[in-house]
């Protein structure tokens, strides 16, 4: 009988135990569905560190969105001439796809999309390839690009939206990338399109840029819900930078924010705020947006926007506290260069740091899930 009653309190214990780390996950889940990093696709020399990152930091600090910028370092098949010299194969990023679902951690593979076809001096493969595609092709950065602001505005170039080419190629490698990692959602970044509806573009001179910019997350949006995929945007072209005092960089001055009244609804939103906690993630719900606040280098700054996104989610309604979907931390270096960092702590400012950053939100879900 001392056995048995033995036994049964020994089952009892572990389910105990069971139910309660359920009910912990259960409750970050609540507070914070989403707890993402967006940064660029690791190169070749770096995967094996990457994945080391992925399964002894992201996994046990409670991440569960990786979304990649990858951009050109991919081997396309469907377009050859578009991909890096030295890009992922499919068997790299099987390998992690693979981490990443042993993990449960959601990828969402990320190529910029009508902006950000170039940087500085240096054009992009796409409009390297492809010139007819560039939307202000009378502007050479080799000639013209000097660090901004400069006298022809030229922070990136754009492809033309309305050029009749360019989406036979674009939904082609989005097609490719989201069979390789075996994503239900895509980044098609958006952020930061300075050159949209140009005067001298055939196509799109005269017409309203708002309907331009939504024209493209539309169509982009409707071919990935063919096979139920779901796009993903930074959200500051829909911000008014006049009207909200936010400027040109992190809101549109070009008459863009329009567009936010065009696209449809089941867009996802990554609402980047770096400098200041500007609670923007509000504005997108309330028009029936998923958004996540997306912090960068400024540790104090992200926890206050974490915050702010359990406390939204915590005081509103029913309707808006589906929306308020959670954090994107992000990183603007190159994969290595921030891994460098990472596990090195003498190279960083304490500070001021994407690593560190990252580090604090790991502390603060940790805590999150023992309390």
């Amino acid at each position: 009988m001392k056995r048995c009653l033995l036994l049964f309190t020994v089952i009892l214990c572990t389910m105990q135990i069971h139910v309660s780390a359920q009910v912990y996950v259960n409750k970050l889940d609540t507070v914070l569905p989403v707890r993402g990093l967006a940064i660029a696709a690791p190169q070749v020399d770096d995967l094996d560190l990457f994945l080391k990152f992925i399964e002894e930091e992201l996994a046990p600090g409670h991440f569960n969105l990786l979304i990649l910028r990858v951009d050109w370092n991919y081997d396309y098949k469907s377009h050859p001439e578009l991909k890096d010299s030295n890009p992922l194969t499919y068997p790299d990023v099987k390998k992690i796809v693979a981490t990443c679902r042993k993990h449960n951690i959601r990828l969402a593979p990320q190529i910029n999309l009508l902006g950000h076809q170039s940087w500085g001096a240096t054009t992009f493969s796409l409009l390297r390839e492809y010139p007819e595609f560039d939307e202000t092709p009378h502007i050479d950065t080799q000639r013209d690009y000097s660090p901004w602001p400069n006298p022809h505005g030229l922070y990136c170039k754009s492809y033309c939206p309305l050029h009749p080419q360019v989406h036979k190629i674009v939904f082609a490698l989005i097609d490719e990338l989201m069979d390789a990692f075996e994503a239900d959602s895509f980044h098609a970044g958006m952020d930061e399109v300075f050159y949209i509806g140009d005067d001298k573009c055939p196509r799109c001179s005269g017409r309203d840029k708002a309907e331009l910019y939504a024209g493209e997350v539309t169509k982009i949006q409707h071919h990935l819900a063919l096979k139920n995929r779901r796009l993903m945007i930074w959200g500051d072209r829909l911000i008014d930078g006049k009207e909200t005092g936010i400027g040109a960089w992190e809101a549109s001055m070009n008459h863009t924010h329009r567009a936010i009244d065009m696209i449809p609804k089941e867009v996802f939103i990554c609402d980047w705020h770096y400098e200041r906690p500007d609670q923007t993630a509000v504005y997108f719900a309330m028009k029936g947006f998923d958004v996540a606040t997306c912090p960068w280098r400024k540790p104090d700054i992200a926890i206050t926007q974490m915050n702010d996104m359990m406390r939204f989610r915590e005081y509103s309604t029913h309707q808006m506290t589906e929306h308020f979907q959670g954090i994107i931390a992000t990183v603007w270096s190159d994969a290595g260069g921030f891994l460098k960092y990472y596990y090195d702590p003498e190279t960083y400012t304490r500070n001021n740091s994407d690593a560190i950053t990252i580090k604090r939100l790991i502390e603060e879900y940790k805590k999150m899930v023992k309390n």
